[in-house]
């Protein structure tokens, strides 16, 4: 893992397309603004989490249909 220190509006650069801006520091609090194409996905890490629960569940469903019409 990387570990960079920033302060206010600073920013880094991922892969030339992607910028990470500290937008403000508040308390044990930081804002971060994503600047990112549109088909770069960008979710907090407990959103991004839910989404994978809920695409496995839907893949499981879809092997159980598919297990019951075989037999």
């Amino acid at each position: 893992m990387l570990v960079l220190s920033r302060k206010k509006n600073e920013s880094i650069v991922i892969n030339d397309d992607i910028t990470i801006v500290v937008v403000e520091i508040r308390g044990d609090k930081v804002r971060l603004g994503v600047e990112a194409p549109k088909e770069v996905p960008v979710h907090r890490n407990e959103v991004y989490e839910a989404i994978r629960r809920n695409q496995q569940q839907v893949g499981d469903s879809a092997q159980q249909a598919d297990a019951n019409a075989a037999e």
